[in-house]
């Protein structure tokens, strides 16, 4: 029987159930401020979804002229100048060739619906064979039931694995845990021929799409790929007909320093999708983007897309995405990722490398990973029930810092913290982020 004395006060089911959280009660710029008049430098932007800063006035005009002209539009029966427009003004960025946006709510509503469109694709080219999808282990895809299908992280997936239809999983390319004990460049990018393998022994005839992060983010903190793998992966795909989905949730509207993280490596992938950062944060929105040859041939003979949503291509969201690609623009926000994205993460490097207990700091842009092992040499992680991110991160935000955390990287074990702020934050902050984070690690592990 529950303790009627412990149980928290209000009505909400909050997302954290163990801790009495503080209220937020105004945000600006790259802080937050709670009710007791306490500060934090959002060093993450949240759930690395905030680039453009916090309390941008540009977005919320943005959102209340369109209220005011028209809220809700369901998009069977009108399309709107906002969900064009910003449909339009992703394509300028794009990688050639994806040229048509499909927009959802959040990040697991577009990576459902990439995975539903790519077999529709292959129905529509007369290949009903291909059904199956490939992805990765120890990657995050969101937690609805066909994106956990895909996720690459047991601990999510074994409450509801009676519920989830089966992916097949690949290793990820993750150098400082190799899965195959190789060491790169000598390994010849094995974690990407081993793509090839698993769609020949599943049979090429029934694979439909692979889909993968391009910088894996949350689940191995800030993890980019390392060179040729994407390209060795696209001529793969081709090679059987299996469709390439990327999905850059958390790591496209400039995170790594260009609009698609996939364009570092001149990649074009089938089908790509967005979300976190799509709209700044201030109103839930994602998207998928898809070839045109692709919408074509769904297109052709009267059909269409067998998916839906009654928030899906969303007025008010739209004018809110809109608004956040005018500032990215008109700032030129995503060059200075690219200018100074490697500030921060020497800046990190610097302060953090020598630690004993820093295993790896790695990243690109605004996206970087700090990995915490109880043995330098070996790797060797710290294990799991010791709850090191937890205690880290928290002896930062207690200092004023947000982070993000990242835990199971080897097996159930790992631990690492993930610094993704804003765009629009000063180097100077970069600096007191990194001394407060080295002072957090040696309070919690020298003890």
């Amino acid at each position: 029987m529950s303790n009627a004395s412990n149980r928290r006060e209000g009505h909400l089911f909050p997302r954290r159930l163990d801790p009495q959280l503080p209220v937020a009660v105004k945000a600006d710029g790259v802080w937050i401020e709670d009710q007791d008049g306490n500060r934090y430098l959002d060093a993450s932007g949240g759930a690395i979804v905030v680039n453009a800063g916090h309390g941008r006035k540009e977005i919320a005009q943005a959102v209340y002229d369109q209220i005011l002209a028209y809220d809700y539009i369901h998009p069977t029966m009108f399309t709107t100048p906002a969900a064009e427009g910003l449909a339009d003004a992703l394509v300028e960025h794009a990688p050639e060739g994806i040229d048509r946006f499909y927009f959802l709510s959040g990040g697991a509503e577009a990576v459902e619906a990439a995975i539903k469109l790519a077999r529709q694709i292959h129905l529509a080219n007369s290949r009903p064979e291909k059904f199956r999808l490939i992805s990765r282990w120890k990657s995050y895809h969101g937690l609805t039931l066909g994106a956990l299908s895909a996720m690459g992280r047991a601990a999510f997936q074994t409450p509801y694995a009676p519920m989830l239809a089966q992916a097949v999983h690949i290793p990820p390319p993750y150098c400082l845990r190799c899965s195959y004990g190789l060491t790169f460049p000598d390994c010849r990018l094995r974690c990407a021929l081993a793509l090839e393998e698993t769609i020949l022994n599943m049979g090429p005839e029934t694979v439909s799409a692979f889909l993968a992060e391009t910088v894996s983010g949350g689940t191995l903190a800030a993890c980019p790929p390392p060179p040729g793998y994407f390209e060795v992966v696209r001529k793969i795909c081709d090679t059987y007909d299996v469709l390439l989905i990327l999905d850059e949730v958390l790591c496209g509207m400039g995170r790594t320093g260009r609009w698609f993280a996939c364009q570092h490596d001149d990649v074009v992938p089938d089908l790509v999708t967005l979300g976190k950062g799509l709209a700044g944060g201030t109103v839930p929105l994602s998207a998928v983007g898809v070839k045109g040859i692709h919408f074509d041939a769904v297109c052709a003979n009267g059909g269409g897309f067998t998916h839906g949503g009654t928030f899906s291509h969303h007025p008010v969201a739209a004018a809110a995405g809109l608004a956040l690609v005018q500032i990215l623009e008109r700032e030129q926000l995503v060059e200075r990722v690219a200018e100074v994205g490697g500030v921060l993460g020497e800046t990190l490097k610097n302060r953090l490398s020598d630690l004993p207990w820093v295993g790896d700091v790695r990243g690109i842009g605004f996206l970087w990973g700090i990995e915490l092992v109880r043995d330098k040499a070996s790797n060797t992680p710290f294990p799991r029930k010791q709850k090191v991110t937890e205690k880290i991160w928290q002896a930062l935000f207690e200092n004023g810092i947000i982070t993000y955390k990242s835990t199971g990287l080897a097996g159930i074990d790992g631990d690492a913290i993930i610094v993704a702020p804003p765009f629009v934050t000063d180097t100077s902050d970069f600096e007191v982020v990194a001394e407060k984070l080295k002072a957090a690690i040696e309070h919690v592990l020298s003890t």
